[in-house]
């Protein structure tokens, strides 16, 4: 399958980058009940690669009119193998949610080890044009329901305990929790709670990204065909 090979969809620009490289988007031939968002953390390539490789395994038949993808959010950070931006902000602590907080929060540099190292969470809350502009996407788009893709912690963060959510659970074998277990001021899973948005944070298993295309990425695949049950909740 030569699709398989390179991504050949019609892609839409949502904002640029600090470094101005694209952010693209492939939206929704209707109206948006889930939006997947990859690749938040630059540090978590495999993110972008599995959604990728979910996406470009189906034919464009398969894939669920009602479902957007934004497979790299932090396409500098990427590139640069950074956890945050190349203003060196962690995107994920730059929403405007009520619990952001100034200076720099902390990420671990090993994610079983307790070194743990100071990231900005930028000069002010959405400071960051791929914030900003991941922010208005959602905001023109109005999904149903946000599916975000990071690593390595292994789980499935749920707080509203969705069927989606459950179901991801049961396909994978990872546990279910309600909170990630530490905070996480101004993330987009707090900004998002606070406005109503449901929101489930996939963490994928620290695993090569050999075995997670061969362990989450058919998941992937089935959620892009909406070809699970219960089915994604619908207005």
């Amino acid at each position: 399958m030569t699709r398989r090979t390179s991504l050949d969809a019609p892609q839409s620009l949502y904002g640029r980058s600090v470094l101005g490289s694209d952010l693209r988007w492939l939206p929704p031939k209707e109206r948006c009940d889930l939006l997947i968002v990859a690749g938040i953390h630059g540090e978590e390539a495999d993110t972008t690669i599995a959604l990728s490789r979910a996406f470009r395994s189906l034919g464009p038949e398969e894939i669920c009119p009602n479902v957007a993808l934004v497979i790299c959010a932090n396409p500098d950070g990427i590139a640069l193998g950074t956890r945050g931006n190349a203003n060196g902000v962690d995107l994920n602590r730059n929403f405007p949610a009520r619990d952001w907080q100034p200076g720099t929060t902390t990420c671990l540099w090993h994610v079983d080890e307790a070194e743990a190292l100071p990231i900005s969470t930028g000069p002010e809350p959405a400071s960051e044009p791929e914030s900003k502009a991941l922010i208005s996407l959602i905001e023109d788009c109005k999904p149903e329901q946000v599916l975000t893709l990071h690593g390595p912690l292994g789980c499935v963060d749920d707080p509203n305990g969705s069927p989606l959510g459950h179901w991801i659970g049961a396909r994978t074998g990872l546990p279910v929790v309600s909170e990630i277990g530490y905070p996480t001021p101004g993330s987009m899973g707090t900004w998002a709670a606070e406005r109503g948005l449901p929101w489930i944070t996939w963490e994928f298993p620290p695993e090569s990204i050999e075995s997670i295309s061969k362990t989450q990425v058919p998941v992937l695949m089935d959620i892009l065909k909406r070809n699970y049950s219960p089915p994604l909740p619908s207005a």
